[in-house]
């Protein structure tokens, strides 16, 4: 087996700290420059900005109050939202009611039919046109429907 290592790379030698001072010393008259002509271009804003920046703050939490609010307001678990299921949740409550006592009702007339001859007679004399012997059962003839008659006078 051949442990030869035929291409080393050259290793580069850690810079010097005082090439590292020197250069700082060479570019810092040039950022001097341009931060002295930076300054003289935003001097008068950042002067101004500063001098409102109680109003700018005042405005920024204005803004963030009006956001809150109609995040609130609106937002998907909003004011508005929360009326509309609460409407919604009176409704069903009310149909819950209803329904429970029709339930009542139907199982009271169940239970009558069940037990009571009374009821079971009146049921038979509703519903099937039963009668006692020596009673007569009138009922009314269904109404017939008027047919339209079509007349030549209506194709012409």
């Amino acid at each position: 087996m051949d442990f030869r290592v035929l291409h080393l790379r050259r290793v580069r030698s850690l810079p010097n700290p005082e090439d590292g001072l020197r250069s700082l010393v060479e570019h810092a008259p040039r950022a001097e420059a341009w931060a002295e002509r930076t300054m003289l271009k935003l001097g008068p804003t950042l002067t101004l900005l500063y001098g409102i920046r109680r109003r700018i703050a005042t405005g920024a939490i204005a803004l963030l109050s009006i956001w809150f609010f109609v995040h609130v307001m609106f937002g998907a678990n909003g004011m508005v939202v929360y009326r509309q299921k609460k409407s919604e949740y009176q409704n069903l409550r009310q149909e819950i009611t209803g329904l429970e006592q029709q339930n009542q009702r139907l199982t009271h007339q169940i239970d009558s039919l069940e037990n009571d001859p009374k009821a079971i007679e009146e049921e038979a004399r509703d519903k099937l046109h039963y009668a006692r012997p020596g009673e007569v059962i009138y009922v009314s003839p269904v109404p017939a429907t008027p047919t339209s008659r079509d007349s030549n006078s209506a194709k012409k």
